[in-house]
């Protein structure tokens, strides 16, 4: 039996970097370095950079187990010290492996790295490796914003489990009064050849210094656009197609007669929310027009956001495109998120195309974002933290709403179906994924509409 796969290789990974890069998070406790350190490796992970981050804080708490008050970082502490530093010396190892086993491309160093000590530490282990170095420091002496990330925060670390709120607030300022002591922010000066970005008070002002090459400038970038201003973001697909009723993929039909329905009850829904502020973007194909135009207010077209392009196999369906292309048919199955359809693009293609998307969802508040399947797939992995294998195969069904709340270090996510019925256009990954298995084994799941 003849069986055909994809070759695998590094071309389909960006090459951002001629060697790898360390991001590493500089300031005082509660001021987002872990939000960042999160946020930020979310991105590049789902723009195709593998990234990992290296939390000290997570060393220190395995090597000491139990936690009992702020004394531990007192600069004098001189126990604590060694243990401090011996932990961030074992997360340098595992960046090391890292690097060297994992083939990842950037690390992200989450501490609070405030002396010049512990910063040349990682200077020099970064230059003995051959690593760039491109540190993110947060500044901020804004007393509610402290206040209100030690509340969301620091009050649900593992170090104040089944501790009293109030003893737990003032623990946590006597620890960063510790850090105060020898806190030694970035100098304009003296650090001149650095490359870093200062964030003041949570993005009010940025100073950016010595961007080194374009995954750096990728960075500052998002660094700029990110915000922590409460806000929901609802995703769903357009209300049922004409094409989607004939199983076929692609095409522009415009909405089927529960397809109408659905378009009226997302009105009623949103209606029903009060969303202050809400703006609404759709595709720019009939069907995602047709569903915003129902909701009765402004809304915004975006190309970007229009369904994967399926080339040669648009508005067929999927046993047309076995019957007529079986070894692609196959190839899909094999490795979905890198396959491209002839003349036309692949989930990888699809999450270059969405990143703008994606950076003014960033900055926006509120937003309804009305799309196609393969799309809110993507947008979806970016907020759910999935990776490029999983997101191929999310569950996103037609007539439901996932409304998206980011919360601390991610984000929690409501489905919400609007009672109106549609066809089943999900897939599931298949079995069997050779070009000649059975054609009824191909096609034995539910045809999926991209």
């Amino acid at each position: 039996m003849r069986k055909r796969t994809r070759c695998e290789s590094t071309a389909s990974v960006p090459q951002f970097t001629n060697s790898p890069t360390m991001i590493v998070m500089v300031g005082l406790p509660a001021r987002g370095k872990t939000y960042i350190s999160k946020k930020l490796t979310r991105y590049l992970n789902w723009i195709g950079v593998p990234t990992k981050v290296f939390n000290v804080g997570q060393y220190r708490r395995d090597a000491v187990r139990t936690y009992k008050s702020y004394e531990f970082f007192r600069p004098d502490n001189e126990e604590a010290m060694k243990i401090r530093q011996a932990c961030a010396l074992a997360a340098l190892k595992d960046v090391f492996c890292y690097f060297t086993q994992d083939h990842g491309q950037v690390a992200v160093f989450d501490a609070t790295n405030t002396t010049r000590e512990r910063r040349e530490v990682i200077l020099t282990f970064a230059k003995e490796n051959g690593y760039k170095v491109f540190f993110v420091e947060s500044l901020c002496d804004d007393p509610e914003i402290i206040a209100e990330n030690i509340k969301q925060v620091k009050l649900s670390s593992p170090d104040y489990v089944n501790c009293d709120k109030e003893d737990a607030v003032t623990d946590f300022l006597k620890r960063i009064e510790c850090y105060k002591v020898t806190y030694v922010p970035l100098d304009d000066d003296k650090d001149r050849n650095l490359s870093y970005i200062k964030i003041f008070n949570v993005g009010s002002r940025y100073l950016v210094n010595q961007v080194q090459d374009h995954i750096q400038s990728r960075i500052v970038y998002y660094l700029m656009n990110i915000h922590v201003t409460p806000r929901t973001i609802y995703l769903c697909r357009h209300g049922e197609s004409e094409l989607n009723l004939l199983g076929r993929i692609g095409g522009d039909s415009g909405l089927s007669p529960r397809g109408i329905k659905f378009a009226a009850a997302l009105g009623t829904y949103i209606r029903g929310q009060c969303i202050l502020d809400l703006k609404i973007w759709t595709s720019h194909m009939r069907r995602t027009i047709q569903t915003a135009e129902a909701i009765g207010v402004p809304y915004e077209q975006w190309k970007a956001l229009n369904e994967i392009d399926a080339g040669v196999c648009e508005e067929m369906t999927y046993e047309e495109i076995q019957d007529h292309f079986p070894e692609e048919f196959a190839l899909r199955d094999q490795d979905k998120y890198r396959y491209r359809y002839p003349k036309g693009e692949s989930y990888e293609d699809l999450v270059q195309r969405l990143e703008p998307v994606i950076m003014e969802l960033e900055r926006q508040e509120n937003v309804l974002v009305i799309c196609h399947q393969a799309v809110m797939r993507c947008l979806l992995a970016y907020f759910l933290d999935k990776s490029s294998d999983e997101l191929s195969y999310l569950k996103c069904p037609l007539h439901t709403v996932m409304k998206l709340t980011p919360v601390a270090y991610g984000c929690e996510v409501e489905s919400i179906f609007l009672n109106v019925e549609a066809v089943n256009t999900h897939r599931d990954r298949p079995v069997n994924v050779d070009v000649d298995r059975d054609p009824v084994d191909a096609l034995l799941t539910v045809p999926e509409h991209n």
